[in-house]
């Protein structure tokens, strides 16, 4: 990159006319292969699940659920965030993950929550930044990649999230 050249992120809508950037981007990106029912979630959550753009191109992505608990609240479960090797470190899992939290807050939804791999040490390190914290560990949570225990990772979000 040139110095002092502003480089654009910007975030787009899942819809079903891009969902196939979705799905090339988690193939990319994760050892899993996700089913019908999580690309109708990631497109029922709206403005929850989200694509990234570096110079137009797509990079990242936000996938959530929404769920709803006990006595009508809401919480989001954060299915998927990934951005691709070479863009990390550039803030875009950050601007992806700050959207989502500051919609919560917006919404009054006080909980999200994801799961991650128990030696995925740079996603761990990556949500405790933002204010989540392992509040349960399960054993042989995944059936074709090792390990296969993963953590809950859980925040319990204020009307007033910080910005990282």
């Amino acid at each position: 990159m040139g110095a002092g050249r502003e480089v654009q992120i910007s975030l787009d809508a899942v819809r079903d006319k891009n969902l196939m950037q979705l799905k090339k981007l988690n193939t990319a990106l994760f050892p899993v292969r996700y089913n019908d029912k999580y690309y109708a979630d990631a497109l029922a959550s709206g403005d929850f699940t989200k694509l990234a753009y570096y110079s137009d191109i797509c990079v990242g992505s936000i996938a959530c659920r929404l769920e709803k608990k006990e006595a009508g609240a809401v919480h989001v479960y954060i299915m998927t965030l990934g951005v691709l090797a070479p863009y990390r470190g550039l803030g875009i899992g950050t601007k992806l993950l700050n959207h989502v939290l500051d919609l919560c807050s917006k919404q009054n939804i006080s909980e999200v929550y994801l799961h991650v791999q128990t030696n995925n040490e740079d996603a761990i390190n990556f949500y405790k930044k933002f204010g989540f914290e392992i509040t349960e560990t399960i054993q042989n949570y995944y059936t074709n990649i090792t390990p296969p225990d993963c953590y809950v990772l859980t925040n319990h979000i204020t009307q007033t999230q910080t910005k990282k």
